[in-house]
């Protein structure tokens, strides 16, 4: 059994592994688990165009962990190189995998006609990405040949996420896709791990803690307060995929129960908005903290005075409205969609406060403006940076390095044989990886692009 690195190997985005396995009649079979996009200063980075270092046509299945661009976003380059096999995925995931892939397609058309840059597919290989999903449930065994079976877990990161136990040769190996922080107050709690030989594990958070997930909406609260006070505004750049539905959550318990206040709000992204939808639809997979169905509006996800600005004249629109206001728009790593026209007008405004409640990549405008510069460019402009900067860790889709050290440890009480970190930057999986070592004193190794691993 082997297993290499195509992505997410020493930097968080691009996951994308190939497992090379055996049945127990000896047929060869290779397995693709993720297909993501590089993520870096281009909304479609170089590394993105760069030929599959893998035989697309020998490849059986594909299996999809979330549908977070990082994990998805070369599906349809895929399709376009000759992928004719099935993608497996959960339910929820294939309508919002849907959303991010024709929007990331629109994000590149745009820069396209703008900028001149190369499109990475065409629309009809996005169309081709469904025509080829297979959903299938939470814990529904896949059989891929005898004693070779998959299966879905869920990993509480977005709605229908899921970390995948994967049963060959003998052995059990555990990919851990993205994995939610804990607390999350609409998703059901990330399901234990039962028993693994070997774990492919994230690591994005894993050199630090978390502020306490129970104090994030007293954080919010504090921050409207104060931009309330200021009469000024607060841009909330977030991913349209489960951090903008957690913060329309704690916004509407602010709103309905602590702080009564008339100010406009508003969700300017549509994907955000239609992802909220699918959210709202498959609320059979949501776990909320409060009974909020029995609240006055009925809604989780909505308030007075929110406005959803789904067409372009709606968000220039938002330009209207007088201070305060609260703007929260996309992209969450400010490397596209209607988060950049806010940034230009609102970053010099010392009574703006711009308030990051995600992951920012390394080489994104997002890392650029939370590491403390004074001045970015933004569609060619120089832009001043005299807003204030908070960023808080509460809202963390990603688990933190407490958690991912207890979720490591199976509940057979047997450790892994080793333990391969991946989706993280080079010097917090050197953190981690000390730490794993030191506290369940198992082998730790961080792949490097392209290796391959025997296992």
């Amino acid at each position: 059994m082997k297993l290499s690195f195509h992505g997410a190997a020493r930097g968080v985005t691009g996951s994308c592994f190939l497992l090379k396995t055996k049945d127990q009649n000896g047929k060869d079979y290779q397995i693709l688990i993720d297909c993501g996009m590089f993520q870096g200063a281009r909304y479609a980075d170089e590394a993105n165009f760069e030929p599959f270092h893998f035989k697309v046509k020998e490849i059986d299945a594909v299996f999809i962990t979330h549908a977070h661009a990082d994990h998805t976003g070369r599906l349809p380059k895929l399709i376009a190189a000759g992928y004719k096999g099935p993608i497996y995925c959960t339910h929820p995931t294939r309508p919002l995998t849907r959303l991010v892939l024709e929007d990331s397609f629109h994000i590149m058309s745009e820069n396209s006609r703008r900028n001149g840059d190369p499109l990475l597919y065409e629309q009809e290989d996005v169309a081709g990405v469904f025509e080829q999903c297979e959903c299938v449930n939470y814990h529904e065994q896949i059989t891929m040949g005898p004693g070779f079976t998959l299966m879905y877990h869920e990993a509480g990161h977005i709605l229908g996420s899921a970390y995948i136990s994967i049963e060959t040769e003998g052995k059990r190996l555990v990919f851990s896709g993205d994995l939610g922080n804990n607390d999350v107050p609409i998703l059901p709690d990330t399901e234990p791990l039962s028993q693994a030989d070997y774990v492919v594990c994230e690591s994005t958070y894993g050199h630090v803690l978390h502020e306490d997930p129970k104090g994030r909406t007293e954080i919010l609260h504090q921050v409207i307060k104060e931009t309330v006070e200021h009469k000024g505004v607060l841009l909330i750049p977030s991913f349209s995929i489960e951090r903008t539905q957690e913060v329309l959550y704690e916004m509407d318990q602010i709103f309905e129960h602590t702080y009564h206040v008339k100010m406009p709000i508003f969700l300017d992204s549509p994907m955000a908005i239609r992802a909220t939808e699918l959210y709202r639809h498959y609320q059979q997979y949501l776990q909320f903290e409060a009974n909020i169905l029995e609240e006055t509006d009925k809604d989780f996800f909505s308030f007075p005075n929110l406005h959803e600005t789904l067409q372009t004249e709606e968000s220039k629109a938002i330009n209207d409205f007088p201070k305060p206001k609260v703007i929260i728009a996309g992209s969450g790593m400010m490397h596209g969609g209607r988060i950049m026209h806010h940034l230009i007008r609102y970053l010099p405004d010392t009574d703006c406060c711009l308030f990051i409640v995600g992951y920012q990549a390394e080489g994104t405008l997002g890392r650029q403006i939370f590491e403390g510069a004074k001045n970015v460019r933004i569609f060619g402009q120089e832009v001043k940076v005299q807003a204030q900067v908070k960023a808080i860790g509460a809202f963390s889709a990603h688990a933190d390095q407490a958690k991912l050290t207890t979720w490591l440890q199976p509940i057979d009480g047997r450790l892994p044989k080793k333990i391969i970190l991946v989706h993280g930057d080079p010097e917090p999986q050197q953190v981690f990886a000390a730490h794993l070592r030191h506290e369940l004193r198992v082998e730790v190794v961080a792949p490097e692009f392209l290796e391959e691993i025997d296992l």
